[in-house]
């Protein structure tokens, strides 16, 4: 017997929910149910999905075996955005809100999370004295799609993304959510009920969690006590057990309640960062910072038999972190399964009582969506066969739906002289009887003479007529005159236009065109025009008249143009060709090299390594704004700069308009 799997809890800033399949190993199967299975996860925890309510489609929504949790931006397009997968098959929540400040409101409701009965909320809202310092409302906090809660019965599970510090303009809102999360977290403990926090927080814990702490500080003129006492950093470090804090604490915040799992595992571990800047290809010499987390309460630290990073998963400027459960954890002094407490009922001692039902689903599952509720995948369309209705049995649908195919479609065979045969089919069959009475599919093919041109002249290969055996097929019943409609004709195309060139192209298949009738008719000079040139050309216009009449009748042999049009092969140049009497000569080498020069591959400079070096345009504003320039192409090492006589990225720079290319 297998050994049975650990509950694996994972994180991941997807930068884009699409975008982990552009990479490795995600692009085979490009499927969420095939990305799970790599990752072997039973909850994944999403940040950035970048999409919008109206951007969701079935395959985010109905993946087999899943249910999911979004919280989505209200306003910003392509914006932020968490997402929680959970499998159904290990575990079910039991409840679920979107929003940190609980001011948002469940589905098809207007009453808002924290105004619910107390046995429907999740609990532990921040109090209006708890966010006394942030300016902005509740609401605004929650409208760029930033958290989604679920709680189980072992604890609650808080997906965030955080705000960056990009500028100074979005200072207030970072530390309005960073405080409203904060109180949530420590509302939450204090009722009692275990939180497990994960998510991109967008914060650096300390030094050790950044390769670029000293460049920050010298960046901003700070020293490292002051870079580590930031207000951001300062207050996720409050939070934490064993966070830096200089200095004495805040009020409200004297004891920290979450342990950091990830650094719990690996305390002295250098270069354990999560997140590397793409734009100056960072990831390969590991020139990054730790800003993704899996915390849990102080109560279940015990709880975990791993956790670490996944730098070598693509997909993202991110890359996953996971924390596994152990199959037995300690609650109260008892030994208690862990899937006994992730659902309701499904576990007891770690056996399965019953199945995952729609009875389970919660009003914030996106399987609830009007677009996709009560909706079918596409493989339990084909598994699944809809019941018969009252009074029929499946012999009578089979020999129903066996006699509406044969009206849909009739294969004639149509043999020609010299032996061959050709398939044809077509939605209105064309039968006769055996008194040669045409029915109603003869009138539906000679509607219009265009598609009775058409039909014809792509029958006719030799242009001879075409003897059609009436096929062994029973009478079609004759149908409404009223319901014969043409077949319609491409836009801008008129049925005459398009039958006669179609007949034309066909009956001029195998026949010379007017042009030279050998090869060395293009190299013959053009001969002085006689007198009966006119007369000449007057015949070949008459032939080719008689061409186009036959072409528009395949049943008229069509006679060669060759006999009208002949090229004398003994005609010489009037003049032959003298090297001394040209002025000058072309050399076609000389002709071939100018031309690559100006239009072949640029050759590009080498660096110190003596490899090509790649191009790159300037962004930044000021004189030199789109300017083209060349550098080393290796990425940048662990400290950050550019480096002599290392593996990594040397000091070369050439400007674009400046390499001549010798």
């Amino acid at each position: 017997m297998a050994e049975r799997r650990s509950l694996r809890i994972t994180t991941w800033n997807v930068n884009g929910i699409r975008n982990p399949f552009g990479y490795q190993p995600w692009r085979q199967d490009r499927s969420f149910a095939a990305m799970f299975e790599i990752l072997e996860a039973d909850i994944v925890v999403m940040q950035e999905t970048k999409i919008q309510r109206k951007d969701l489609q079935d395959d985010m929504v109905l993946v087999p075996g899943w249910d999911v949790f979004f919280s989505l931006p209200k306003h910003k397009k392509g914006y932020s955005g968490v997402a929680i997968y959970t499998r159904n098959s290990v575990c079910a929540p039991i409840r679920a809100e979107e929003g940190i400040t609980g001011v948002l409101t469940p589905p098809n409701s207007s009453t808002s999370f924290f105004n619910l009965p107390k046995d429907e909320q999740i609990g532990g809202y921040p109090a209006l004295s708890q966010l006394s310092d942030c300016s902005l409302d509740a609401a605004t906090l929650d409208s760029e799609g930033r958290c989604v809660i679920l709680e189980f019965p072992a604890f609650v599970l808080i997906g965030v993304y955080c705000p960056a510090n990009r500028d100074e303009t979005r200072d207030e809102f970072r530390i309005g959510f960073l405080s409203a999360l904060d109180a949530r977290v420590r509302n939450l403990t204090a009722a009692g009920k275990r939180v497990f926090l994960t998510g991109d927080m967008n914060i650096i814990r300390e030094e050790m969690d950044t390769a670029k702490a000293e460049e920050q500080a010298r960046k901003h003129g700070i020293t490292l006590e002051e870079y580590i006492s930031t207000p951001a950093r300062r207050l996720f470090n409050q939070l934490l057990i064993g966070g830096k804090v200089i200095g004495e604490r805040d009020e409200g915040r004297e004891a920290p309640v979450i342990w950091d799992i990830c650094r719990g595992f690996h305390p002295t571990r250098k270069g354990m960062f999560t997140c590397w800047e793409q734009k100056i290809n960072a990831r390969p010499g590991n020139f990054g910072s730790r800003i993704d987390y899996v915390l849990c309460s102080i109560g279940c630290k015990d709880w975990f038999s791993d956790s670490n990073i996944q730098e070598g998963l693509m997909g993202s400027d991110h890359c996953p972190v996971y924390a596994i459960f152990k199959q037995k954890v300690e609650i109260e002094g008892e030994e208690v399964d862990i899937r006994d407490i992730m659902s309701a009922g499904m576990f007891k001692g770690g056996v399965r009582q019953r199945e995952w039902s729609t009875k389970d689903l919660l009003p914030m599952s996106a399987k609830l969506i009007p677009e996709f509720d009560r909706r079918r995948s596409i493989r339990d369309m084909f598994s699944k066969k809809p019941p018969l209705p009252k009074g029929e049995s499946s012999l009578e649908r089979k020999s129903a739906s066996h006699g509406q195919g044969g009206r849909q479609s009739v294969g004639r065979n149509i043999a020609r002289e010299d032996g061959a045969e050709f398939r044809e089919s077509s939605q209105t069959p064309t039968v006769e009887d055996a008194s040669g009475a045409q029915t109603s599919a003869d009138i539906d093919s000679q509607v219009t003479d265009s598609s009775v041109m058409t039909k014809t002249s792509s029958f006719s290969m030799d242009s001879q007529p075409i003897s059609m055996p009436s096929p062994a097929k029973p009478k079609v019943k004759r149908s409404d005159e009223n319901s014969l409609i043409a077949r319609p004709q491409k836009r801008g195309k008129t049925a005459s236009s398009s039958s006669s060139s179609k007949s034309t192209s066909t009956a001029s298949k195998g026949q010379p065109g007017k042009g030279q009738s050998s090869l060395m008719g293009f190299f013959k000079p053009k001969t002085p025009q006689l007198d009966g040139a006119s007369d000449s050309q007057s015949t070949i216009d008459h032939e080719s008249d008689n061409l186009s009449v036959v072409a528009s009748n395949p049943s008229t042999p069509a006679p060669s143009i060759s006999d009208s049009v002949s090229i004398n092969e003994n005609d010489s140049p009037s003049q032959a060709f003298n090297l001394a009497d040209q002025k000058s000569v072309i050399d076609p080498i000389v002709v071939k090299e100018s031309w690559s020069k100006l239009l072949g591959k640029r050759i590009v400079p080498r660096c110190e390594h003596n490899e090509p070096c790649v191009s790159f345009v300037t962004k930044k504003p000021g004189v030199n704004c789109g300017r083209s320039f060349y550098m080393c192409p290796r990425p940048l090492g662990p400290s950050g700069q550019k480096e002599k006589n290392t593996q990594w990225r040397c000091g070369t720079f050439i400007w674009s308009s400046d390499w001549t290319g010798d």
